[in-house]
């Protein structure tokens, strides 16, 4: 009996080693807002030799990580243990693990304590261009100290163009400048889940008075609500109220505008507009340039010449954290090879990425582009409007979506405001009509395929 306890002591031991060390490997690769958001709030449960069992505190974030992550928890365990058949990615269903997940992922503290922002994410480490100057300036003001000019302040982009990065960086000067102030910086699926403990233990008070009492409160991903009940929502809403009565800091951010958030109530899309409403568009060549030479200050062991700088910045142009990301595991890749950074390392290094760069185009950013060059508001493309100045655009980025990206013609219709695969189906015909006969259609296309694929 003895020597079978020592025996599973020792497998624990060895499978909690594995698990640390695996933790490790997905912290560097994924980046810390990505492992903070899903990957920190797993936890190791039963497990032996061959089954490895990892539990999530929600059925949301469990599918996500499944989607995302299971294939690439199976091979870093069989990397430290050979004998692993599976790793099985649950829900935490009883109270004992749903509380110690919760308590790592979420911790609920109370409103007085200092959150942990990232220390990366300051205004001085910000690069500012036309793209993102508003955000960034309104950002700096919100965290001013005073009266603020306005509230909330309300930030939208495509994923990784910086939303988070400004909303620790208002965080850092807020709580500088204002040293007695408090503060919460919360992703929105968190305060779905801390919400939805909250009615369940009856004790949405505690809840509500927490969110509430602190001097500036910052919900990301707000995106992930619509859809997810009216009680989130309503509760959303009345937050968003009590923070704009008392004239506190509020900072939303989410991947679109408020007007075209899916699944949200009209009239928390209305409050959600009535603050300061900034967006943040792709990086243009030059922005990205600079991001890479910014980054680069950060890291005085690395040296990268000047046109690996240059391919990075020409070649991976859907994001600012893709770009960040390549540029870590190049220089990372150099020093566990110990070789230098060359054009040609950097090619084989990037290889896979550079190519998945190439090919993922969005079909927000298709919209963008188009309104950007026929000077409409890309709310105008999925609206109602029939005028020949907003339908011919409209037709032309369905086009592009159905050229350019793997949508099906149901999932582009939903992306123009909800329009059947049939109205997809015309507006495609109909520029492939027009461009063999209108010779400023082909040129507005040719020219929009060219800045989207990153020719």
């Amino acid at each position: 009996m003895a020597e079978l306890q020592a025996l599973e002591r020792t497998d624990a031991d060895t499978i909690a080693k594995a698990w640390a060390h695996v933790r490790g490997n997905l912290r560097r690769s994924a980046g810390q807002r990505l492992f903070d958001q899903w990957l920190k709030p797993i936890v190791l449960g039963d497990s032996d030799a061959a089954t490895i069992r990892l539990l999530l505190p929600s059925a949301f974030m469990t599918q996500w990580v499944r989607n995302h992550y299971a294939e690439r928890l199976l091979l870093e365990f069989r990397a430290v243990m050979p004998a692993v058949a599976a790793v099985a990615i649950d829900t935490a269903v009883d109270d004992k693990a749903r509380r110690l997940s919760a308590s790592q992922a979420a911790p609920a503290a109370p409103a007085a304590e200092r959150p942990a922002f990232d220390p990366r994410f300051t205004f001085d480490r910000f690069v500012v261009d036309a793209s993102n100057r508003v955000a960034f300036n309104a950002a700096v003001a919100l965290a001013m100290p005073g009266v603020p000019q306005f509230s909330p302040l309300y930030l939208h982009s495509a994923t990784g163009q910086g939303k988070t990065h400004l909303m620790h960086a208002i965080g850092h000067a807020f709580l500088e400048a204002n040293p007695e102030a408090t503060a919460i910086y919360m992703p929105a699926e968190r305060f779905m889940f801390e919400f939805v403990q909250a009615l369940r233990a009856k004790d949405t008070i505690a809840f509500k008075a927490r969110l509430r009492s602190v001097d500036l409160l910052m919900i990301d991903d707000l995106q992930f609500v619509g859809g997810k009940g009216d009680s989130t929502q309503e509760e959303v809403f009345h937050t968003v109220n009590e923070f704009m009565a008392s004239g506190k800091r509020l900072v939303i951010a989410a991947d679109r505008a408020p007007q075209a958030l899916e699944g949200f109530e009209t009239r928390l899309a209305g409050r959600l507009a009535s603050g300061l409403v900034a967006d943040i568009r792709q990086p243009e060549l030059e922005l990205r340039r600079a991001i890479v030479r910014r980054k680069l200050v950060d890291m005085p062991q690395a040296n990268v010449p000047g046109d690996v700088v240059e391919l990075l910045a020409q070649r991976i142009t859907a994001n600012v954290r893709e770009l960040e990301g390549a540029l870590n595991r190049l220089v990372a890749y150099a020093s566990l090879t110990n070789e230098a950074i060359t054009l040609d390392f950097a090619t084989a290094t990037l290889g896979e990425v550079l190519r998945s760069a190439q090919r993922r185009i969005t079909i927000d950013e298709i919209q963008r582009a188009v309104s950007s060059h026929f000077d409409v508001k890309q709310l105008d493309l999925i609206s109602e409007r029939r005028a020949v100045a907003i339908a011919r655009p409209r037709q032309i980025a369905m086009y592009l979506a159905k050229r350019l990206t793997t949508r099906s013609l149901p999932e582009i219709g939903r992306k123009f405001g909800n329009r059947d695969h049939s109205t997809v189906i015309h507006a495609v015909r109909r520029i492939e009509e027009l461009r063999g006969k209108d010779g400023e259609i082909d040129s507005a296309v040719r020219t929009l395929m060219r800045q989207l694929e990153g020719a």
